[in-house]
């Protein structure tokens, strides 16, 4: 456990921000009071991640993972809901390196034609992600193409944990950030940055408790895959290396219905016009439904994650 919390730290995630930079965004921050948002006597910082290139966070973890790596002529292979596969296309087409991305049925059609349009060669099979590991996992071990993992990689922990570098810079101030989970890669960087300086809720739908049915059984374990928001937040079970991180410096989890990840939908749209998929979403529903309940003047910080959908009222 010290090992990896060792390995995935500040200093690591400090020493990659300057070699990913040039390939990101800096994703701005809004200052937002909660009133606006229907949710009243609590201040904001909304992170604007669905605005990162490709679509999501996941293009920090997926270019740390090119540029730190060694990648073979056959280049890369990854396997994921939508977002990830769309991260790695992008950055093996800016570092002009094949890609093979494994998704499953599930992955919303924005998001498989954000992927094919990077000129990745795309497979669409199975009914989840943990179908879609499988695949792109026999395609690495015949091919010798680099496995670029979605969330349990070091490489890809680190990077994700630059969102929480570029957070605490843009709102030193925060009391607490909610997170949202699927596999647990932005999480588990977010909370190795902060090291419990502040307040980490990570938040999942009812349909894909991944992270609280692991931290109830005292380890990662196989949960449900349900939920609007599945093809970027119910992989089988969170990753092995986040899992201490979690332990250490995630303060809770908090669950959310569909019901209410699209009514955060809306109110980001009506509010901020911004068009969020359900699991970028998901963490501002949190508060906007009351699921995790805020403290008068609390100032909270929200990672909108991504925005690989199409948007309609």
């Amino acid at each position: 456990m010290q090992d990896i919390i060792a390995a995935i730290d500040r200093t690591g995630i400090e020493r990659i921000h300057p070699t990913i930079a040039p390939y990101i965004r800096r994703t701005p921050i809004v200052d937002v009071d909660g009133a606006d948002v229907g949710v009243r006597g609590v201040r904001l910082a909304i992170k604007l991640e669905l605005l990162q290139r490709a679509g999501s966070f996941k293009t920090r973890g997926a270019f740390t993972n090119l540029l730190t790596r060694p990648v073979p002529a056959a280049g890369v292979v990854a396997a994921s809901g939508g977002n990830h596969g769309a991260a790695v296309a992008f950055a093996a087409m800016t570092l002009k390196t094949p890609a093979k991305i494994f998704v499953p049925t599930v992955s919303s059609p924005a998001k498989v034609a954000r992927i094919r349009s990077y000129g990745a060669d795309l497979v669409v099979g199975g009914d989840r992600y943990a179908d879609a590991l499988a695949a792109s996992e026999a395609w690495a071990a015949e091919s010798g193409a680099l496995q670029v993992h979605a969330f349990d990689q070091i490489e890809t922990l680190l990077g994700q944990g630059t969102v929480g570098l570029e957070l605490e810079s843009q709102a030193p101030d925060l009391d607490t950030v909610l997170v949202a989970v699927g596999g647990g890669g932005l999480i588990g960087g977010i909370a190795a940055w902060y090291g419990g300086a502040v307040r980490v809720v990570a938040v999942e739908p009812e349909g894909a408790p991944t992270l609280h049915d692991a931290l109830r059984a005292g380890r990662p374990v196989d949960a449900p895959a349900g939920s609007i928001a599945a093809d970027s937040l119910a992989p089988r079970r969170v990753g092995d290396l986040m899992f201490p991180i979690a332990r250490a410096f995630v303060d809770r989890v908090v669950l959310v219905t569909d019901a209410a990840i699209l009514a955060a939908q809306q109110a980001l749209w009506d509010a901020l016009r911004v068009a969020a998929e359900p699991g970028g979403a998901a963490a501002f529903a949190a508060v906007h439904s009351g699921a995790y309940a805020a403290r008068a003047g609390e100032r909270i910080g929200i990672i909108v994650s991504g925005g690989n959908t199409e948007w309609r009222r």
